[in-house]
């Protein structure tokens, strides 16, 4: 895949990898349109070209002992990180202002930065204005992101519910979701759909067959 999503996706990916957290931090797409206020900004000129817009909530999260250092040069690792994804090229100094225009940019990416009880720390706004090229060299670049991580999820459906049908759950009770039976599952990466899938079971454990990629994917 080599679709511009993808490579938003990996820098948000290496970020949140390489964030000095007490505990793993990962990258969610969010679902917030925008956001205002002060943020780390940085550029990325090389093989691509982005723009990197950090809002950190909850800066005691770092857990880097510079306290007193500037937000800036704490996150600059992580920075580095998340560029190294795009390929070659060379990472612009990073400065605080406000990233109001980053985060409404139509084009921007948002991903909310959260730890492991689901707690968002952060705001990370990705913005890829050039795309590495098409072709044979396309291969070499994706292969320095091969490393990272990314997550993979299966959904068969979804509902909503009020607070007092939540409250009332117990064992044994039947939540209807959207979807019939036979349907395909929705395969996403990052919280993003791409392919469409069956469950099936494999040596007792629940697998996907993978029926169907998504055009858009590729594109």
């Amino acid at each position: 895949m080599t679709s511009t999503t993808t490579y938003e996706s990996a820098v948000a990916a290496a970020f949140a990898a390489k964030l000095p957290t007490a505990v793993p931090t990962r990258a969610l797409p969010s679902e917030v349109s925008g956001d205002t206020g002060d943020a780390v900004i940085v550029r990325f000129v090389g093989e691509a070209s982005a723009q990197l817009a950090v809002q950190l909530f909850d800066p005691e999260s770092l857990v880097d002992g510079l306290g007193s250092a500037p937000l800036a040069d704490r996150l600059r690792y992580a920075l580095e990180a998340s560029a190294s994804t795009l390929g070659a090229g060379a990472l612009g100094e990073a400065t605080v202002g406000d990233a109001s225009p980053l985060f409404a940019d139509p084009a921007a990416q948002l991903f909310d930065l959260q730890d492991d009880t689901g707690r968002t720390i952060g705001r990370l706004s990705v913005i890829v204005t050039h795309a590495p090229a098409r072709g044979a060299r396309s291969s070499h670049r994706l292969h320095r992101i091969a490393g990272v991580e990314m997550e993979l999820t299966v959904e068969i459906g979804r509902t909503r519910m009020a607070v007092r049908d939540v409250l009332d759950l117990e064992p044994g009770r039947v939540v209807e979701l959207d979807r019939s039976a036979g349907a395909p599952a929705d395969i996403k990466l990052n919280g993003r759909v791409i392919a469409h899938g069956e469950v099936v079971v494999v040596d007792q454990d629940y697998a996907v067959r993978i029926t169907r990629i998504l055009e858009n994917v590729e594109a």
